[in-house]
């Protein structure tokens, strides 16, 4: 399966991840680096610990999914299409 996917190599960025603390990224040097979320136009939108914590929630429910034979192969950080239908479900307005 790990072959399956894209392998990019990062030459500014080192992405590494456990069970235990979810995602960390650094520079290629070594100092504290963050993940974010950028739309088309190049602006950040969201950034830090909780863009960091969605996407390793989002991994973490789609591999349990998975290993349970549900056949939910998207998981969405919230739910998708109404953002007010959203807003009431999770409690906060989605993006």
């Amino acid at each position: 399966m790990k072959d399956s996917v894209p392998n990019p190599e990062l030459p500014a960025a080192r992405i590494s991840a456990t069970v235990s603390t979810g995602f960390s990224c650094t520079t290629a040097d070594g100092k504290p680096a963050r993940l974010a979320i950028v739309d088309e136009a190049g602006n950040v939108i969201e950034a830090g610990a909780n863009v960091a914590w969605a996407a390793w929630r989002v991994c973490i429910e789609v591999q349990e999914n998975y290993w349970e034979g549900m056949g939910h192969l998207v998981v969405h950080s919230s739910p998708p299409g109404d953002p007010e239908l959203a807003a009431i479900l999770i409690g906060k307005k989605a993006a």
